[in-house]
């Protein structure tokens, strides 16, 4: 058993958790509605006119992939993050995918990273934030590396908002908890990011509100409900049994029609004076 969220701590996990992670984070990241989302606040960073591009906490290069491969991109993207592992995945499904050469990766800590100041145009954190100890250090560290009059995008869930629907209110609300535990370190960062980006020099441009809520059937939480059910027992959160329990029942009320999952996120677009 482990503790607490192990997106956290991807350098320190076994390989069979980190190939659920991986699964994970490409399901979500090449689901429609994650897309839209995504290039919603890349359009409003007019990321197709930056020449360097770093992405912060890549995972497996979701974002990173994206911003190269938009038709109007003609710049290069640099992916950091703090697991060998996910970075090497994220060399493999780069080139899988068709490398036009515009993007590299590479292994380091997002929160002290070994670059000099002013040197990207654009600074991403894709869905790092809620996973870090020190969102504010990761946030300013992205003010240091940004030009001046760069853009910085971060995104994320309000994981505090995240709920999937069963039939026992009580019991609802404690796995809602021991999930939220298990999945995320900070469930409120979303919350605190205008004052956040403040404290760092940022300048808010625009922020994007959403509610990815699935009624009836479920479609984008189906491969979350699946790594959930391996992070909670490794989060120390729930047992093995209480895991497949939970997830089969909630596989089984979208076979029914009667499913429902919902979370808030956020894009929030920043500049640096």
């Amino acid at each position: 058993m482990g503790s607490g969220d192990p997106y956290n701590r991807t350098d320190k996990l076994e390989e069979t958790l980190l190939e659920a992670l991986v699964a994970r984070l490409e399901a979500r990241g090449k689901h429609h509605y994650f897309q839209k989302m995504m290039h919603e606040y890349f359009d409003m960073m007019e990321i197709d006119t930056k020449d360097d591009v770093l992405d912060m906490g890549c995972g497996t290069g979701v974002a990173a992939r994206a911003v190269a491969a938009r038709p109007g991109f003609s710049g290069k993207v640099l992916g950091i993050d703090k697991s060998p592992f996910l970075v090497q995945a994220a060399e493999r499904i780069s080139k899988e995918e068709g490398d036009n050469g515009r993007v590299t990766f590479q292994v380091g800590d997002s929160g002290d990273l070994n670059l000099e100041d002013n040197r990207f145009d654009a600074v991403i954190a894709h869905t790092l934030v809620s996973h870090v100890d020190d969102p504010s250090a990761v946030i300013k560290e992205a003010a240091r590396l940004v030009r001046p009059g760069g853009m910085v995008g971060i995104f994320d869930g309000d994981y505090a908002s995240m709920t999937f629907g069963q039939k026992d209110p009580i019991k609802n609300k404690h796995d809602d908890e021991r999930l939220i535990k298990s999945v995320v370190t900070n469930p409120y960062v979303m919350r605190q990011m205008p004052r956040l980006l403040k404290e760092a020099g940022l300048e808010s441009v625009a922020c994007f509100p959403y509610v990815l809520a699935e009624i009836g059937k479920a479609d984008f939480w189906l491969p979350g409900i699946e790594s959930f059910k391996k992070i909670m027992p490794a989060a120390g959160e729930m047992s093995d049994q209480e895991a497949a329990a939970w997830a089969e029942g909630l596989m089984a009320s979208s076979k029914e029609g009667t499913f429902f999952g919902a979370s808030n996120y956020y894009g929030y677009v920043a500049r640096k004076p």
